[in-house]
């Protein structure tokens, strides 16, 4: 059996993780799976010295997106 991530083999004395989609994936790799097939929503931002967390100030769309170059013939 291997990894759905990285696709290399799951070793008997290793740790895998056996998600509830049905992926068995490395402990390394647990971040990755998680991150590119469920796409969780999460907020960016920054924890102060009382535990307080305060978001990023929201970027513009044009920063956070990839824009598509058209080219016309």
């Amino acid at each position: 059996m291997n990894c759905t991530v990285c696709g290399n083999p799951l070793l008997f004395d290793r740790v895998v993780f056996h998600c509830s989609c049905g992926a068995f994936v490395h402990a390394h790799c647990w971040d990755k799976h998680v991150l590119q097939t469920h796409k969780p929503t999460f907020e960016v931002g920054s924890v102060d010295l009382n535990g307080e967390f305060k978001p990023r100030e929201n970027e513009t769309e044009e920063q956070t997106q990839v824009k598509q170059v058209t080219t016309s013939n």
